[in-house]
C-alpha cells in the first residue's frame, strides 16, 4: 500500500468540502422521480433499471482534480445503482451511457437506454443545475490559500512515501537477516 495511493481521495475531501449541500424537500424529491418516471415504489437506477442504493450527481463535482462549479442539489442528483455511479464516476453521463465502459449500461446489454436517455434529457431540461465560480465568491487569497493547504498536504504525502519505502526496505532487510 502506497500513501499516495490517497492522492486522489484528498483532492476529492478537498473539494468536497467546499461544496454546499442543499438537501431536497419532499415536494422536490416527488417532482424529481415524476419527471425520471419514478415513485417511491418504483425507485430504480435512472441508468439501468437496477435497484437504487444511492443518488448519482448527474453532473460531477470534481473534473481533473478541479472542481466543476456544480453543487449536490437535487436538480444534480439521480438515483442509481452502485455499479453505475462507480462506474460513471466524473464522466458525462449520456457518453458513458453509450460506451463500452465497464459496467456502463451498453456494456450490460440494458434493452431500453434510449428511453431512459429520454428521461434523463427531460430532467435535465426541466431545471439546471445551479453551476458556481467559488473562487470568485471567496476571492483570489483566500481560494489561493486554499489550493496551497490542498498542495502541502500531497507535498507531505509524497514525502512520507519516500521515508515509508525507506523504512520498509529496511525492515525486510532485517527480517531476510533473521
Amino acid at each position: 500500500m502506497k500513501i499516495t495511493g490517497r492522492s486522489s481521495s484528498i483532492t476529492n475531501a478537498f473539494i468536497n468540502s467546499i461544496i454546499p449541500v442543499v438537501l431536497p424537500s419532499a415536494e422536490e424529491v416527488k417532482q424529481a422521480l415524476e419527471i425520471l418516471r419514478m415513485t417511491p415504489e418504483t425507485f430504480q437506477c435512472a441508468y439501468c433499471g437496477s435497484v437504487a442504493s444511492e443518488w448519482d450527481h448527474l453532473r460531477p463535482l470534481v473534473k481533473d482534480k478541479k472542481p466543476t462549479g456544480y453543487i449536490s442539489e437535487i436538480h444534480n442528483l439521480v438515483p442509481s445503482c452502485g455499479k453505475c455511479n462507480q462506474s460513471k464516476g466524473n464522466k458525462e453521463w449520456k457518453t458513458w451511457m453509450l460506451s463500452s465502459a465497464k459496467l456502463s449500461p451498453t456494456a450490460r446489454g440494458i434493452k431500453d437506454i434510449p428511453e431512459r436517455i429520454k428521461r434523463l434529457e427531460a430532467y435535465e431540461n426541466f431545471k439546471a443545475p445551479t453551476k458556481m465560480d467559488f473562487a470568485a465568491i471567496v476571492g483570489p487569497d483566500v481560494w489561493a490559500q486554499h489550493q496551497n493547504n490542498l498542495e502541502r498536504v500531497q507535498s507531505l504525502m509524497r514525502e512520507s512515501q519516500a521515508l515509508a519505502t525507506k523504512i520498509n526496505t529496511e525492515v525486510a532487510n532485517a527480517y531476510k537477516a533473521l
